[in-house]
């Protein structure tokens, strides 16, 4: 009976993180592997390429002057790690074993895998409401988004009224850079008062084009192919009524993709983040590895993500180096 084969690297996820890792990983002859995963939904919507795949035109990843639409952006980044000699795998890793070296990874097709480290960039999927038609424009670029920074500059927002559902910091930021591009910015809050800090909301408040809506729900969202508006729900009175809008941003969270870290041994952060070493994609662990939006609960960015990939593959070959695995 053959030995399984024991990787050198494995890299778990395949949005900007896992693409620039595996580039870089692979162009230092380490053959990595990467576990790109499979579609699901469950109950955000969750595809092989991250958060980009359901981002319709990138304009802010340098070297994309016309901007690039995030499902070709992630295609580009696929190639460009194929080739240089890296594998795909479209499939999950469901259980990680770090108790004993080399590493044992469990994946959804019933194999277990060996590897001597691992890269794990599996991102963070936004939460969303729920609605059937705020995920059918969403995904189809219809003009609902849970990423201000990401889509609000594209001209289809300009001058037009905008809103972001929420109540805490991250959707008085969002909103915040939303009003130097909508000609009226809402924040929709389920609640009689904010969640975020003051300055936040005083911040956003002191803006000339900016209007919170108290104690309303969003129960539908309005439109055939391109949003028009939403049915709002009042919290208190139940009485509802629809608001016109050109663009819905859903800023109530994020949830990293670490469940498959049960009882692995990396340490996650109060908000399951995967925690790492100042300045570095070190974990608790030595030979694991992470980058990208699975361990940056602030940023959320395409291009630190992909930041964050290259340090990780550099960490990698060097701690793989420095025992003669190379």
């Amino acid at each position: 009976m053959t030995t399984p084969e024991t990787h050198k690297l494995v890299i778990i996820g395949s949005g900007p993180a896992g693409w620039t890792a595996a580039i870089y990983a692979a162009r230092a002859q380490l053959r990595p592997v990467v576990y790109s995963g499979v579609p699901k939904q469950n109950p955000s919507i969750v595809l092989p390429g991250g958060q980009l795949m359901l981002t319709t035109e990138v304009e802010n990843y340098p070297g994309f002057p016309h901007g690039i639409m995030g499902p070709e952006m992630m295609a580009k980044f696929q190639e460009q790690a194929e080739r240089f000699g890296t594998s795909v795998i479209g499939e999950d890793v469901e259980r990680c074993d770090f108790s004993q070296r080399p590493f044992v990874l469990h994946t959804s097709d019933g194999k277990q895998v060996r590897v001597h480290a691992v890269v794990i960039a599996t991102g963070a999927t936004a939460n969303w409401l729920g609605l059937k038609n705020e995920m059918r424009l969403a995904t189809s670029g219809g003009g609902v988004s849970a990423c201000a920074v990401c889509d609000g500059a594209l001209p289809v927002f300009r001058d037009q009224p905008l809103a972001v559902v929420g109540g805490g910091d991250t959707a008085m930021e969002e909103a915040t850079y939303l009003t130097k591009f909508g000609s009226t910015v809402y924040i929709i809050h389920r609640r009689d008062s904010l969640r975020a800090s003051k300055i936040m909301q005083k911040r956003f408040l002191d803006r000339p084009n900016a209007r919170v809506l108290y104690n309303k729900a969003v129960v539908d969202v309005l439109g055939g192919d391109r949003i028009s508006g939403v049915l709002l729900e009042d919290t208190v009175t139940k009485e509802r009524s629809e608001l016109a809008l050109a663009g819905l941003f859903v800023a109530i969270g994020h949830t990293p993709a670490t469940s498959f870290l049960k009882d692995s041994g990396v340490e996650l952060d109060e908000g399951g983040y995967v925690a790492l070493k100042t300045r570095s994609s070190y974990t608790n662990i030595e030979g694991v590895f992470a980058a990208g939006d699975v361990a940056d609960s602030h940023y959320r960015q395409a291009v630190t993500a992909s930041g964050m990939g290259c340090q990780a593959a550099l960490d990698a070959e060097r701690w793989l180096a420095a025992r003669g695995i190379d």
